[in-house]
């Protein structure tokens, strides 16, 4: 016998739209008759004896089952009733009862868009924004690639994960879950541990072309809850980095200092102010007007990218040569040219040069 949720029964008489508790009485070929006490009797059968025939068939009579009245009498004089309707009902008062207290809930991956994730929840159809996806989850996609997106969501398809409900509306038949929600208050409590400058021990967990993730605990317990933050490529060293695979890989074990908490909870992390800070002398090596050797690293619309020292690099403004063509001519990367120093700006990390050409 199917579990029954307890419903008060009417007083005065029924109406349209109502909750009622009845026992099965009989079944037919296509209907469920079902005895409504002293409200008389009433049937399941037609189009909603199709709709809800899964639901039905484990129902016998003398079992209890509650409905909603769609029709006060039909021609044989039975009250029209609806299971489906009242499943419907039911499920959404326990999802608003749900969200009032706070509780999360587990709810199984049916589906996927370039949105997010679609699920299913006491047989009403819900939505996981990949917006609200928990920070471990979240595709790590850079620029926001619609279609990469999708492709990495989808692996959730068939899985389980722990929600809370984010909104809802019965009338506009709208659930929206939150994955980040459930551990938002959490996190929130046990961020309070850290601040800005710490120093965290993790392990690398993933590299895109615009940084690095790291993953580290949130406590000491065994059972501990991670948490992952970004450091990103300009954060990564003091040198100038094209690619963060260049220095780092995936499960290096590092430590990072914590350099922002956001109010979402981000955590964004340094390693390079772990390390020490090549620009602090520089004023003590190098001074302006001074004639120097560096290597070209690149070249882009704007200037040079010229290297004086492995963990130093500067520019040589594209004003210098008047034009990106005519930079080209005269710089080669992987060369070493003459430069003289124009500036030096040490709290900006910035030095700029000049070429100097050859009389």
């Amino acid at each position: 016998m199917p579990e029954m949720k307890k419903t008060k029964n009417l007083i005065g008489p029924p109406s349209i739209g109502k909750l009622i508790e009845g026992k099965v009485i009989a079944r037919g070929k296509s209907s469920l008759f079902v005895n409504l006490e002293h409200f008389g009797t009433g049937v399941i059968y037609g189009a909603e004896y199709k709709k809800t025939k899964d639901m039905l068939k484990d129902y016998q009579p003398g079992d209890k089952i509650s409905v909603k009245i769609t029709g006060l009498e039909n021609e044989e004089g039975y009250r029209e009733l609806s299971l489906r309707e009242a499943e419907k009902e039911f499920a959404w008062g326990r999802l608003k009862e749900i969200k009032e207290k706070g509780e999360g809930l587990k709810v199984k991956v049916t589906g996927a868009n370039k949105g997010g994730l679609l699920c299913n929840v006491y047989g009403v159809k819900a939505f996981l924004p990949v917006s609200q996806l928990s920070p471990d989850k979240y595709p790590r996609v850079e620029e926001g690639n619609k279609e990469e997106i999708l492709r990495k969501i989808q692996d959730f398809v068939g899985k389980e994960l722990e929600v809370k409900i984010l909104d809802l509306s019965l009338k506009e038949e709208k659930l929206i879950l939150s994955e980040k929600a459930k551990t938002k208050e959490e996190v929130t409590q046990i961020l309070t541990d850290y601040k800005e400058g710490d120093v965290i021990e993790g392990e690398i967990s993933g590299i895109a072309e615009f940084g690095a993730f790291i993953k580290f605990p949130l406590s000491s317990q065994e059972d501990q809850e991670v948490m992952e933050g970004l450091c990103h490529i300009s954060e990564l060293d003091w040198q100038l980095i094209e690619d963060p695979s260049e220095i780092i890989s995936t499960g290096d074990e590092v430590k990072a200092k914590i350099i922002k908490i956001d109010e979402n909870n981000q955590v964004f992390l340094s390693l390079k102010r772990l390390k020490d800070n090549p620009w602090k002398e520089i004023e003590k090596e190098y001074n302006k007007g001074d004639i120097v050797k560096g290597k070209v690293t690149k070249l882009n619309p704007f200037g040079a990218f010229i290297q004086l020292t492995p963990k130093i690099q500067s520019l040589c403004h594209i004003s210098e040569f008047g034009s990106k063509e005519k930079m080209e001519e005269k710089l080669e990367i992987g060369k070493e040219y003459n430069f003289k120093i124009l500036s030096i700006e040490p709290d900006e990390h910035r030095i700029t040069l000049k070429l100097e050409e050859e009389k």
